[in-house]
């Protein structure tokens, strides 16, 4: 298609491919998709899928929102380029939603999708006990809100004999929430690890889950039965993580929705993430990979027989008029979720007999969200908290189909819990008569926009004091990730006469059938 004839959706920024050069690019409507057009003067043309259905990306674009950003930027220069600048800059717009912090590169598997691990870059990367505090207390100097969310990520964090004095420093500084992203090998066949893990104070587990297969996830297929096990004897929550990759794994969606289901006692929420292409790939290859955010909750309508349909699906800043509300009402600023509506999307589901019921199926969603602006707005012009809240707590009860919903749910005490109490008590009974089911997309080098940087709320930190991105920490490693890693780090034959420990070490099982062959 010639540059003329191109529908043109809205022009943002980006970077080249190859040399990092950051550019104009255009994305456009064709065939019912939304691509990506860009040019670099010295390494030619892009063209990439950046969303795969014209009429999601329209709705979902509808629920834009500018978050607060943050008060206390740690770059404060008064001229930027984003995403040249991370560290947050005084251009950001949204606060840290949740925080990541790598405690190690080391892993004891081998994905060739992984954004990175030690053996390839050649040296061991491992924050000391003070510098994983003082990251933390940075965060948490973040105002108008406090940083009160961190994932421990790596690698694989478990492979640190130290991870509970990790997370009990983390609770120490007044992080609430210390969520773990683990492949559950070292969870599965070391209890008293786990154990100790939990009593630390680690608030969930974030599960690498590929499949119901062994050949979708070789991973840890074999494991996951003792890590759920294990979970379930200790209270600790599961999220799936599935990394979603066309021609792969995307058959069975449907699958890992009803495996999650399978288990809602421990199970809290599945979140695909398409794939994120790193490295250099043919636009052939990519081609065969690509997966977006609307391909998977098609493929998710087909492999649940309609029962969760597209029209159940919102982007993540939809829940931001909540948000309002309870800050009108309270008079504080709370967490305010505005990541770029194409970032993520998410749907509740309810079990209800032999039948997944989505959200929206007893829940007027849209009508219920515009609602709620509409009084969070008369809150903010001045009227009075006492009639608002009674309205709101008199109307609410109108946006729900009561015919409709669940047996043995009550939605409308659930909403009045969360908006009277708003507390996390309220928001636990919600989830475990639900499972979330979540997508977060992330960035490669070939659909990079700058606009999706800027609104970015999932965030690294790291020792130099700067907190980060999640699309330029890891998609710009050269900037970001690997030069402050690298300087950090220790030189893998230093490491291990240093520990006594193997960092190449693989994590290698041995399965009865291979036993007796």
């Amino acid at each position: 298609m010639d540059a003329g004839e191109r529908k043109i959706l809205r022009k943002t920024w980006s970077i080249c491919p190859e040399c990092n050069m950051i550019i104009p690019a255009d994305l456009y409507e064709e065939d019912g998709r939304v691509y990506m057009y860009k040019v670099c003067q010295e390494h030619g043309e892009t063209i990439e899928l950046y969303f795969g259905d014209v009429e999601i990306y329209k709705k979902f674009s509808r629920y834009a929102h500018d978050g607060k950003g943050t008060g206390a930027p740690n770059i404060n220069i008064p001229v930027y380029s984003c995403p040249a600048n991370c560290g947050l800059c005084p251009g950001h717009l949204s606060h840290t939603a949740l925080a990541n912090i790598v405690v190690t590169n080391r892993c004891d598997l081998y994905c060739w999708y992984c954004f990175f691990f030690a053996e390839r870059v050649g040296y061991v990367y491992e924050p000391t006990i003070e510098q994983i505090r003082e990251m933390v207390r940075i965060l948490r100097r973040e105002f108008p809100v406090k940083g009160n969310s961190v994932q421990l990520t790596g690698g694989e964090p478990a492979l640190r004999d130290d991870l509970p004095e990790i997370i009990r420093v983390i609770k120490e500084e007044g992080v609430d929430h210390v969520q773990l992203n683990t492949n559950g090998i070292r969870l599965a066949r070391d209890f008293e690890f786990f154990k100790k893990v939990k009593e630390a104070g680690v608030s969930n587990l974030y599960l690498s889950f590929d499949g119901v297969t062994p050949e979708t996830n070789p991973k840890n297929h074999w494991e996951v039965p003792k890590i759920l096990e294990n979970a379930r004897n200790l209270n600790v929550g599961i999220v799936l993580v599935p990394t979603i990759i066309k021609s792969i794994n995307d058959h069975e969606l449907g699958e890992i929705i009803k495996f999650g289901f399978r288990n809602i006692d421990i199970i809290r929420s599945v979140n695909f993430q398409p794939v994120s292409l790193t490295g250099r790939l043919t636009r052939a290859e990519r081609e065969r990979f690509r997966i977006t955010i609307p391909d998977c909750i098609k493929l998710i309508e087909e492999q649940t027989d309609g029962q969760i349909p597209r029209e159940a699906w919102f982007p993540v800043p939809a829940c931001t008029p909540l948000t309002h509300i309870i800050e009108s009402l309270t008079a504080s600023l709370k967490y305010e979720l505005t990541p770029h509506f194409v970032c993520g999307a998410g749907t509740y589901v309810f079990k209800n007999g032999d039948k997944l019921t989505p959200i929206t199926e007893f829940i007027d969603i849209d009508g219920l969200i515009k609602y709620l602006q509409d009084r969070a707005e008369e809150l903010q012009a001045g009227r009075s908290k006492l009639f608002v809240a009674g309205k709101v707590l008199r109307d609410f009860g109108k946006f729900i189909r009561e015919d409709k919903q669940p047996e043995g749910i009550n939605v409308k005490k659930m909403i009045f819990d969360m908006i009277i109490k708003h507390d996390y008590k309220s928001v636990g009974d919600w989830h475990r008569r639900s499972l979330f089911i979540g997508m977060m997309h992330f960035q490669d080098k070939y659909n990079y926009d700058v606009e999706r940087v800027m609104r970015c709320s999932i965030h690294y930190l790291m020792p130099d004091g700067r907190i980060v991105p999640f699309c330029a920490f890891n998609v710009i490693p050269e900037w970001y990730r690997d030069r402050v890693q690298r300087m950090y780090g220790v030189p893998i034959d230093e490491w291990e006469k240093i520990t006594g420990k193997k960092a190449r070490e693989y994590y290698r099982r041995i399965l009865e059938i291979e036993s007796r062959s």
